[in-house]
């Protein structure tokens, strides 16, 4: 009896501070001062018309940085700790034992894995135009990855070679960082190519290479660990 009125006090509370948030609730009309400044000045020195990918890719590049050496460590770690499942896995049959996917998987498969991984490369290609980017194209890459090894549960992946792909990738996206450093003005700027034209697929200087390279190594790394997990 206890456990169930301190439970319905405590739901009570949370819906008082809930009512109170949503209460004083206004919807802007215009936008912030610094929000205002980053809509501007994106458009205007680096020539995106995705402001979000603007930031991410060039003015917070450090930051993008350490968050794909995190995802760099997450794969890494995940690989080192599965590997002896991984082994005795297939010591005992492992994949070759598991069952074959439906006919509904396999058929869904072979209808959508041509358009997410289309999707996928149009995500990341396109995320300085329009909303997108690496990370986001890279996760649905992934994404077609993982339905593909569901669809084929006895087809392995060349992770050595994934592992390749996602280094040549790191040290690529590295080195335009420092190009950007010496021929622009700092770390990942993109400017150390020209800007082209305003909107157009070409344009907004080096960041679709740097979001094209972000997608390659978020879709390998991510794809490792997906095949990992399978263990």
């Amino acid at each position: 009896m206890m456990k169930r009125a301190f439970a319905v006090l405590a739901v009570a509370l949370m819906a008082l501070v809930f009512m109170g948030v949503i209460g004083d609730y206004v919807e802007l009309q215009a936008l912030r001062p610094l929000a205002r400044h980053y809509v501007t000045e994106v458009p205007a020195q680096l020539g995106a018309p995705n402001v979000v990918t603007g930031i991410l890719i060039s003015w917070r590049g450090f930051d993008t940085l350490g968050e794909v050496a995190v995802l760099f460590m997450v794969a890494a770690s995940i690989g080192l700790l599965l590997k002896k499942d991984s082994a005795g896995g297939a010591a005992a049959g492992g994949r070759d034992a598991r069952p074959p996917a439906g006919e509904i998987v396999t058929t869904g498969a072979m209808v959508l894995l041509p358009l997410i991984f289309t999707f996928g490369a149009y995500v990341i290609v396109n995320g300085h135009l329009s909303a997108g980017g690496g990370f986001q194209g890279g996760a649905i890459v992934a994404s077609g990855v993982m339905l593909m090894l569901v669809a084929s549960p006895s087809a392995t992946l060349n992770t050595a070679l994934l592992g390749v792909i996602e280094s040549a990738a790191g040290v690529l996206y590295v080195c335009l960082g420092v190009l950007g450093l010496v021929l622009a003005g700092g770390f990942l700027d993109p400017r150390f190519l020209p800007k082209g034209q305003f909107g157009a697929f070409i344009s907004a200087g080096a960041i679709p290479l740097i979001s094209a390279l972000l997608g390659v190594k978020v879709g390998a790394e991510l794809s490792v660990i997906i095949d990992r997990f399978r263990s």
